[in-house]
């Protein structure tokens, strides 16, 4: 491989940005988006691959912060906009950029890095492991209703602006933060994410609208989306694509989704990403009418490995020792023992002898406890060398609500 690896500048930015926009089919996003991602962009966490003149690798690293059991934030690197000219694959370009990414991840202290991934199947080799999934619905609101409980029609509903209700909207989120593993403590600027929206994202549908939930004056939830209207020969058949909806408490939850699933002239509600286990599931009447489908969301890399493990807590006492392969950060490779509960957590090097043997993926697909290290064995990636200590492994490791990342990066 003949190219060079180099910090961004920031001059640079527009020429790196538009290799990005190439390797990802070459269409332009809008000036709005731009200029978001060109202010979002942290330049000196940022690296392109070079071939003389020529930018044929990008690769960020956003600053956030990771919600994880026990209610900690842990800091970690959000790594995003990575691409490989169509013109250099299989060269060793994207593995030399995650090589010093990595590396650099380390050298900043943080000892987790995050991603949410194009195609599944690339970083697993790198030690990402899959942590969050996302729950997409797509609900027949001509035949399915939200069985709503008590307080729901105490709450009123109106329509706001977008761009005025946005602080109100925010502040909302700000107090879900952290009630999920996997949600994102981000820096300023980062509130402007939700409020693009761009034309060619809403397939047809209208610009975003919004919903404020209230309750005694105050706001309590939010619900943002695009109506498509439609007619076919049996008259109004238009849909709702749910982009946003949050809320403080179940009854302004369930006002909400009801609000959206009685929109006239619409039979359909679309929702691309809530919570595998969303209590809109029980709020359903018919769940098969609801077309429920999960994919991967947030993939999870333990950079520092003791660090990682002792910055969360444990839902029962645990005291195993890993016997970890990690070849792609060899720091990270040997006996570690992990001895924790619901207030802290240890996890030190050991001598002693190995309880369970696995990968450093395995560890960052269960690290926010929404992965089983039960079904990690059952699919051969994890192996149990002391009897009885898988199951109290995998019961130490999880979370009384699923892990959730609610946007992208």
């Amino acid at each position: 491989m003949t190219t060079e690896l180099r910090v961004l500048r920031r001059s640079e930015w527009d020429l790196w940005y538009g290799k990005l926009e190439l390797a990802f089919g070459g269409v332009g996003e809008t000036r709005q988006e731009r200029q978001l991602w060109d202010a979002l962009t942290e330049v000196d966490r940022s690296i392109g691959a070079w071939d003389g003149e020529e930018c044929v690798g990008t690769a960020g690293a956003f600053t956030f912060a990771v919600s994880v059991p026990g209610g900690a934030f842990v800091p970690a690197a959000g790594v995003t906009m990575v691409s490989v000219a169509a013109t250099h694959r299989r060269r060793g370009v994207l593995t030399s950029m995650m090589r010093r990414q990595l590396d650099d991840v380390r050298g900043w202290g943080e000892p987790l890095a995050v991603l949410t991934a194009s195609e599944p199947e690339i970083y697993g080799r790198f030690g990402y492991g899959i942590a969050t999934h996302q729950l997409s619905l797509e609900i027949d609101s001509s035949r399915v209703r939200i069985a709503a409980p008590p307080g729901a029609d105490d709450v009123r509903l109106r329509f706001a602006p977008v761009a005025e209700s946005a602080e109100a909207c925010e502040a909302v989120y700000l107090r879900t933060v952290g009630s999920r593993p996997g949600m994102l403590a981000r820096r300023p600027g980062w509130e402007r994410l939700p409020l693009l929206d761009p034309p060619g994202d809403r397939e047809g549908a209208s610009p975003m609208q919004c919903v404020l939930a209230e309750r005694d004056g105050e706001v309590v939830g939010y619900v943002r989306f695009h109506n498509k209207p439609h007619w076919d020969r049996s008259g109004p058949a238009g849909s709702i694509m749910v982009r946003h909806i949050d809320a403080l408490d179940p009854a302004a939850y369930a006002a909400l989704w009801r609000f959206v699933c009685e929109i006239d002239l619409t039979s359909t509600v679309r929702s691309r990403n809530r919570p595998v286990d969303d209590p809109l599931l029980h709020l359903v009447t018919d769940i098969r009418r609801c077309g429920p489908t999960v994919r991967d969301a947030l993939h999870v890399r333990l950079v520092e490995l003791g660090a990682a493990l002792e910055a969360r807590t444990y839902r029962t006492p645990v005291d195993v020792v890993f016997d970890v392969r990690d070849d792609f950060c060899p720091w990270n490779e040997g006996r570690w023992r992990l001895s924790g509960d619901s207030k802290g957590a240890s996890c030190k090097r050991t001598d002693g002898n190995a309880d369970l043997a696995l990968s450093v993926r395995e560890l960052g697909a269960a690290y926010l406890g929404g992965v089983s290290l039960t079904s990690l064995a059952g699919a051969g990636r994890v192996r149990e060398l002391r009897d009885g200590a898988l199951a109290e492994a995998t019961m130490a490791f999880g979370s009384d609500v699923a892990p959730w990342l609610p946007h992208g990066f």
